[in-house]
C-alpha cells in the first residue's frame, strides 16, 4: 500500500493535539522551520513511485535531513538578530525535532512497516522525555525518547522502533532511547531518580495517545502521591554533589548547565514544583505564594539569559559545550552584542552580567526551598544540616523553622540602622537569616542613604560584622549578594560579580575580596598556623586589626577601570575609611596599604631578594616594622585570595625572606645589608659543612667565586656546586659538566645544578633543554668563577607547578645531557611543542620591557612583561646571548596566561646598560624574538 501523491503526514503538533510552539512563541515562523506542505509532496512522491523499504528510507532522510538543515539554519539566522530571546529559541528546536521525530515515526509505522489489522498488544507510543520533553532544547541537546507499549515489546514493534531510530541517526540527532512498558516505568522510576525525574517531564509525541494517557494517569497516582520529601532530598544531593564537582558560582570558567547558579538549579526547582503540585510552568508558584511577581521575573530573566548564553555556545562550537571556557566567553560576548566599555572588554562586561544572574539564582533556589520548609512539605534538616542550641534572639526578632526572621516588618523598617543590625544578629546567634527577612532587605535598599552611611552605630556594626564575631565571611557574602554591602559602600559596587578576564584570577573580583577575608579570619583563628607560620606569629603578636580588615576590603575596590586600580584605590580609600569610623592615622595607613598592596609580593616575586639594593629599596619604602607586618600579612591574603591552587611554598620562601631581610634592616641599619658581610657569613657556614675537606681545598673553593655568589645561594647550594666543581676537576675533562637534579621541597620545586667550563649562551642552552623536557622556570641564578667555571642554579616546576617526582628525575637529567652536548637542538625541537593553548588564544596579553638601573647596585634589570608560553625564556636568554649580554640572574613570575621574566644583566664589559640607544636596540631584539615565537605558537 502507497500513499497516492500529494497525501498529508501531518506534522505531529497537530495531530497530538499538543502543539508544543504555536508561531507566535518560535522564533521566526514555523514554515521556516519546517515546511511540512514540501515534506509531504517530496514523500508522497517517493511513496508513489516506490515500494522498497531501503530506497524508502533512504529518501525519507534525504528529504528530512535538507529539511532539518534548512530549519535549523533558519532559527540560527533568527537567533543572531534577537541574541537574547532564548526562550523562543528553545521552542523551535524543540518543534523542528517535533516534526522530525513524529514523520520518522509516521513513516516508520506506515509505509516501512504497515499493520493492517494491529492486536491490542500492538501498540506504540513515543513520548519525548528530559530535556526534549520539557520543550526546552538547546541548539545541539540530546534527543531522549520513551517508547511506550502496553505488554512486552512485539516484533513489529521492535521493527517500528529500529527503523525510526535509524532514520533518525541518519539525520546525526543525538537520540538517547528506551522501550518499556508502563509497569517498567513504575518499577524502575522507583529505583532510579533520574529515571523517574525524566518521565515526570514526558511529553506525548505520537502513536496510542491512550497508552501515554495511562502512563501520565499511573505515574502521578503510583509513583510520584506521597513520595514528595523523599524526591525533594535526592534532588538536593544531587544538587550538592553537582556543585561541590563544578565548583562555585564565582569559578570565572563556569559550567552554564551543571555549574552553581547554573540552569540545572533553575530546573531543580521546577521539577521539585511539578513532582509536588503538578505545575506546568514556573509561572504557577506566584498564586500558589512560592514566588513573589518580582522573583518570577527574576526567574524568567535568569533563565533566558542562560539559556541564550548555552545556545550560543553550542552554535559556536557545533557541538553540546556547557563550559564557559575563556576562548567561548570572547565569542558568546561578540554574539550576544556585547562591547568594550569605560576601559573594560566587552567579554567582562558580559561575564559580570552572568555571575550576577548566577547569584539571583542562589537566592531565588534559597527562597523556594525556604517556602517549601513553612508550608511542611520538607523536612528541617534539608536546610539545617548539622541541629545544635540556639541563643535566645533579641527584642524584634522570632525564629522561623530555625532561621533568624523579622517579627514586625513596618517596626523594623522605621530604624534604618536594622539592615545592619539584622546580619550581626544572625552572626551573634550563629543562625542563618530568613529568606523573608532578606526579601524585606532587598526590597528597601533605597532605606542606606548618606544619613544612614554617616551613622555611628551603622559604622560600628559594620566594622563589627568583620572584626568582632569571628565569622565574616557569612555575613559579607550575604550582604554583597542582597545589595546591602554596595548600598552602604557604593564604591563597592562596580566590582560585584565583576570578572577579571585572566587564567591568574579564579574569582570574581567581590568573591576575591572576601576570600582574602576568608583567610585572614582562618589566621586570626589559628587554622594556618602550620602553612602560614610568619603571617600567623604577625598576628599572634598583635597588629591594628582594624587596619588590616579595613584595607583588605578596599584593596581591589579600583579594579576594572583605565587608571591603575592601586592609585586609584588608595584615593578612594582615603574618603571611605574616615567614613567607617577610622581615626587620622588609621585612615592612612590603609590609604598606604591599598596604594602599595603589591609592592611586597612583586619585590618577591619579580626581582632577586639576594641583592642588597632590593631589601634596601623596599625598606625606604616600608619605613616602619609595623606597616612591613601589616603589609606581609596583607600579601599573603591577597594572594591566597586568588585562586585555590595560587599559593605555593615557593612564594612562602620568598616572602619569609624578604621579611626578615627588610625587618632585620629597619632594626638593625641598613648597613647590615653590605655584600661583604653577608660573604663572610656565607664562607664561614660552607667551612663548617665541609668540615672534613683540607685547608687547601676549601681556600680554593671560597677564594673561586665573587661577591654575588656568596649572597645569591643558600648553604645547601653551595655545597653542591663545591663537590660538583671537585668533580670537574678530578675529571681532567675540559669538556665535561655536572648536572645535578634535586627536590626542593621547601620551595616547592626542583633544584637544577649546573657546573660546566664556561662560554657564551650557556644559560640560554640550559633554557632551552629545560623546555624541552617540560620544566617550566621560577628562579635561575648564573655565576662565573675566577678560574674558568660556570655553575648555573634552576629552579624548575612541572606543568602543573610542582617539583617533579624524583622517579623522573633520571629521566629528565639524560635528556638534558643529550641537548647541551648538542645532540638534540633545543630551537627545532621546541617548534612543536611551543604551542599556546585555544582556550589561551583569547587573551590579549601586550608586551612591556623596562631597563631599572636603580634596582641593582651592579647590574641593569630588563624586566620582560608579556605572554607566557614554554619556549618563551629560550628565546629572551637566546637573543640576549647573540647580542652579548652577560646574564647574572633570572626571576620568572607567572600569573596565568601573563609572565615576568626579569633579568639581571651586564655587557661584555662588565659594565650596566645606560645608553639609552643601546636600551632601546635591545629591546626590539627581544620584541621581535617575543613576536616570532608567539607566530610560531599560534601557528
Amino acid at each position: 500500500m502507497t500513499l497516492p501523491r500529494k497525501a498529508s503526514l501531518v506534522p505531529v503538533s497537530e495531530r497530538s493535539g499538543e502543539t508544543m510552539a504555536p508561531d507566535g512563541a518560535l522564533i521566526c515562523p514555523a514554515e521556516n522551520i519546517f515546511d511540512s506542505v514540501s515534506v509531504n509532496d517530496a514523500l508522497a512522491e517517493v511513496f508513489e513511485t516506490s515500494s522498497d523499504n531501503s530506497k524508502m528510507r533512504s529518501e525519507t532522510v534525504r528529504i528530512l535531513r535538507d529539511a532539518q538543515k534548512a530549519g535549523r539554519k533558519a532559527i540560527a539566522d533568527a537567533f543572531s538578530e534577537r541574541p537574547f530571546d532564548a526562550r523562543a529559541l528553545t521552542r523551535s528546536y524543540t518543534y523542528l525535532t517535533d516534526q522530525l521525530v513524529g514523520t520518522a515515526m509516521l513513516v516508520s509505522s506506515t509505509r516501512l512497516h504497515p499493520l493492517a489489522t494491529p492486536t491490542q498488544g500492538e501498540k506504540i507510543a513515543v513520548l519525548a522525555v528530559g530535556g526534549y520533553g520539557r520543550g526546552e532544547m538547546a541548539p545541539s541537546s540530546d534527543v531522549d525518547l520513551l517508547f511506550l507499549t502496553p505488554y512486552k515489546i512485539t516484533a513489529w514493534a521492535e521493527s517500528v522502533i529500529e527503523s525510526m531510530l535509524y532514520i533518525l541517526w541518519d539525520l546525526r540527532l543525538k537520540v538517547g532511547h528506551s522501550s518499556r512498558t508502563i509497569k517498567d516505568c513504575l518499577r524502575l522510576g522507583t529505583e532510579d531518580f533520574t529515571i523517574r525525574t525524566a518521565m515526570l517531564e514526558q511529553r506525548y509525541l505520537a502513536g496510542d495517545k491512550a497508552l501515554a494517557d495511562e502512563l501520565e494517569r499511573r505515574l502521578k497516582t503510583e509513583l510520584f502521591k506521597g513520595t514528595e520529601r523523599e524526591f525533594i532530598e535526592a534532588k538536593l544531593n544531587e544538587r550538592d554533589e553537582r556543585h561541590l564537582k563544578q565548583g562555585e558560582r564565582y569559578k570565572v570558567e563556569p559550567n552554564v548547565k551543571e555549574g552553581k547558579g547554573g540552569l540545572r538549579d533553575l530546573q531543580s526547582l521546577y521539577w521539585i514544583a511539578k513532582y509536588i503540585y503538578g505545575v506546568q510552568d514556573v509561572a504557577e508558584l506566584v498564586p500558589l505564594g512560592l514566588f513573589t511577581p518580582e522573583e518570577f521575573k527574576t526567574f524568567v530573566q535568569a533563565e533566558e539569559f542562560l539559556w541564550a548564553v548555552r545556545s550560543h555556545l553550542h552554535l559556536v562550537t557545533g557541538r553540546a559545550t556547557e563550559q564557559l571556557t575563556f576562548d567561548m566567553q570572547v565569542e558568546v560576548a561578540a554574539r550576544m552584542g556585547y562591547e568594550d566599555h569605560a576601559g573594560r572588554r566587552a567579554v567582562e562586561v558580559f561575564m559580570q552580567r552572568y555571575f550576577r544572574e548566577a547569584t539571583r539564582v542562589g537566592e531565588l533556589t534559597r527562597i523556594f526551598l525556604t517556602k517549601l520548609e513553612a508550608l511542611h512539605v520538607k523536612g528541617a534538616p534539608l536546610l539545617e544540616r548539622i541541629f545544635r542550641r540556639r541563643r535566645r534572639v533579641k527584642a524584634g526578632y522570632r525564629v522561623v523553622h530555625g532561621r533568624l526572621d523579622v517579627a514586625d516588618p513596618d517596626k523594623f523598617l522605621s530604624d534604618k540602622v536594622n539592615l545592619l543590625r539584622l546580619f550581626e544578629e544572625g552572626l551573634r546567634t550563629g543562625m542563618l537569616i530568613h529568606p523573608d527577612a532578606m526579601r524585606l532587605v532587598a526590597a528597601n535598599l533605597h532605606l542606606i542613604d548618606d544619613e544612614m552611611r554617616n551613622d555611628k552605630e551603622a559604622r560600628r556594626i559594620f566594622l563589627d560584622l568583620m572584626l568582632k564575631h569571628g565569622n565574616p565571611e557569612r555575613a559579607l557574602r550575604r550582604m554583597n549578594e542582597l545589595g546591602v554591602l554596595s548600598a552602604f559602600l557604593p564604591e563597592f559596587e562596580p566590582i560585584v560579580a565583576m570578572m577579571q578576564f585572566n587564567m591568574y584570577h579564579s574569582y570574581t573580583v567581590d568573591e576575591h575580596t572576601i576570600q582574602c577575608i576568608v583567610n585572614l579570619a582562618q589566621i586570626e583563628r589559628g587554622e594556618l598556623i602550620e602553612s602560614l607560620p610568619l603571617a600567623s606569629s604577625i598576628l599572634k603578636g598583635g597588629v591594628n586589626r582594624k587596619v588590616l580588615y579595613v584595607a583588605l576590603l578596599l584593596h581591589d575596590i579600583a579594579k576594572g577601570r583605565p587608571e591603575d586600580h592601586s592609585i586609584l584605590g588608595a584615593q578612594i580609600a582615603r574618603k571611605v575609611a574616615p567614613r567607617l569610623g577610622l581615626n587620622k592615622a588609621d585612615s592612612e595607613t590603609v590609604e598606604w596599604l591599598v596604594r602599595y598592596h603589591l609592592l611586597m609580593s612583586d619585590m618577591a616575586q619579580k626581582r632577586d631578594i639576594s641583592d642588597p639594593r632590593t631589601v634596601r629599596d623596599f625598606a625606604k619604602a616600608v619605613q616602619t616594622v609595623k606597616r612591613l607586618d601589616l603589609l606581609t600579612v596583607l600579601t599573603v591574603c591577597d594572594i591566597r585570595g586568588v585562586g585555590p591552587n595560587t599559593w605555593n611554598n615557593w612564594k612562602a620562601t620568598l616572602l619569609r625572606a624578604l621579611h626578615a631581610e627588610t625587618k632585620r634592616a629597619l632594626e638593625t641599619g641598613m648597613e647590615d645589608l653590605n655584600r661583604a658581610n653577608r660573604g663572610a657569613e656565607a664562607k664561614k657556614a660552607l667551612r663548617t659543612e665541609l668540615a672534613a675537606w683540607s685547608k687547601a681545598d676549601l681556600k680554593s673553593e671560597t677564594g673561586r667565586h665573587y661577591d654575588p655568589y656568596w649572597q645569591g645561594l643558600n648553604l645547601a647550594t653551595h655545597v653542591e656546586f663545591a663537590n660538583m666543581l671537585r668533580a670537574l676537576e678530578q675529571s681532567g675533562d675540559p669538556g665535561a659538566m655536572e648536572i645535578r637534579l634535586q627536590p626542593d621541597e621547601d620551595r616547592d620545586a626542583t633544584r637544577a645544578c649546573f657546573a660546566m667550563g664556561d662560554h657564551p649562551g650557556i644559560f640560554a642552552r640550559i633554557a632551552g633543554a629545560l623546555a624541552l623536557v617540560g620544566a617550566n622556570v621560577v628562579d635561575a641564578r648564573s655565576y662565573t668563577t675566577k678560574d674558568g667555571y660556570v655553575t648555573d642554579a634552576f629552579w624548575i616546576q612541572d606543568a602543573e607547578g610542582h617539583p617533579f617526582e624524583a622517579s623522573r628525575l633520571p629521566r629528565l637529567t639524560q635528556m638534558i645531557h643529550k641537548t647541551l652536548r648538542g645532540e638534540v637542538v633545543a630551537k627545532e625541537a621546541l617548534k612543536s611543542r611551543d604551542k599556546i593553548k585555544k582556550r589561551e588564544r583569547a587573551f590579549n596579553v601586550p608586551t612591556h620591557i623596562t631597563f631599572d638601573n636603580d634596582g641593582s647596585e651592579i647590574y641593569t634589570i630588563i624586566e620582560v612583561d608579556t605572554r607566557d608560553r614554554p619556549g618563551l625564556l629560550f628565546d629572551l636568554t637566546r637573543t640576549l646571548a647573540a647580542a652579548n649580554v652577560y646574564i647574572a640572574n633570572a626571576v620568572i613570575a607567572t600569573y596565568g596566561e601573563q609572565v615576568v621574566d626579569t633579568f639581571y644583566v651586564k655587557d661584555m664589559f662588565g659594565l650596566k646598560y645606560h645608553s639609552e640607544s643601546k636600551q632601546r636596540g635591545l629591546e626590539a631584539k627581544l620584541r621581535k624574538a617575543i613576536t616570532e615565537g608567539a607566530e610560531r605558537a599560534a601557528s
